[in-house]
């Protein structure tokens, strides 16, 4: 596929830099940060000390500094620079949204630039970085939300809503989101311990169907049991954020799962680190 290009104006950037902005987003955020630079992002979220995501985002190094970018979504712009401050302290670093003018960019497809940053979540996805230059665009946001879609890519606003789910439950601990190696963070206790007894029990996984998919936020049903929600689509593709045990026991007894009355086919995305829980 001939690659393509967009500018995500759903997207804005935030602006960290000083002379403790590494520390300081290392020890706030569940992703790492200290190997960001011109070449590598970092995919992640901050959390509540409850272990729930209260944003996510991509952080990007910010060219000739030592500062970063992060990429969060621009509803969510001032509150989301108002919290970082919130925990400044006594830390060495400055926190500022930045101007409309410098955009996110995603390319996808084949023969992507070399000299871009892949994004973190999924080498599929393509290429996504930061640009103030006039770009050219070559396809919409919509096709971006479409290829997304079909890799099974959650986005949090589209797929869940903040401060209502564990990371886990978003599949970032398949999407590069959670380093679980680099020490503390914000509700790095509850994440690591949902790890480590397998805990997780709702996951975004990929629906499809013979038929156009219903609204996101609609009730998905495993007979007459709600099961879920749907959340963003494309056609006959989506994502719904399901009860897998749920899910599996209906299936295997031979429950139909429906969203308004549209039969939906359930399966896992191939580049999970989780598959269907199993009974026996």
């Amino acid at each position: 596929m001939a690659s393509q290009r967009t500018i995500l104006t759903s997207r804005r950037l935030v602006k960290v830099f000083g002379e403790d902005a590494m520390e300081f987003l290392q020890n706030l955020v569940s992703c790492d940060v200290s190997g960001v630079n011109a070449a590598c992002s970092s995919f992640g979220a901050l959390l509540t000390p409850q272990g729930k995501i209260l944003w996510d985002f991509i952080v990007f190094a910010e060219e000739n500094t030592n500062g970063f970018l992060i990429d969060v979504s621009a509803d969510e712009l001032d509150a989301f620079a108002r919290r970082l401050s919130f925990y400044k302290l006594r830390a060495k670093v400055t926190v500022e949204p930045v101007g409309e003018t410098t955009h996110v960019i995603a390319e996808w497809g084949d023969e992507l630039p070399a000299d871009k940053p892949r994004d973190p979540r999924h080498p599929d996805m393509g290429v996504r970085y930061v640009s103030s230059a006039d770009v050219a665009k070559t396809a919409s946001e919509t096709a971006y939300h479409a290829h997304r879609i079909r890799l099974g890519i959650p986005q949090s606003g589209l797929d869940f809503q903040l401060a209502d789910v564990f990371p886990h439950d978003t599949d970032m601990d398949s999407l590069n989101g959670v380093a679980f190696s680099k020490g503390c963070f914000i509700g790095q206790e509850v994440v690591s311990r949902m790890k480590h007894r397998g805990t997780a029990r709702k996951r975004i996984i990929k629906v499809s169907a013979g038929s156009a998919l219903p609204a996101a936020g609609s009730d998905v049903f495993a007979g007459e049991k709600s099961v879920g929600k749907m959340g963003s689509s494309q056609d006959t593709n989506g994502l719904a954020l399901l009860r897998l045990d749920r899910v599996k026991t209906a299936l295997d007894a031979g429950v139909p799962l429906t969203c308004e009355g549209v039969a939906l086919s359930p399966s896992v995305q191939e580049w999970a680190s989780f598959t269907w829980p199993s009974y026996d």
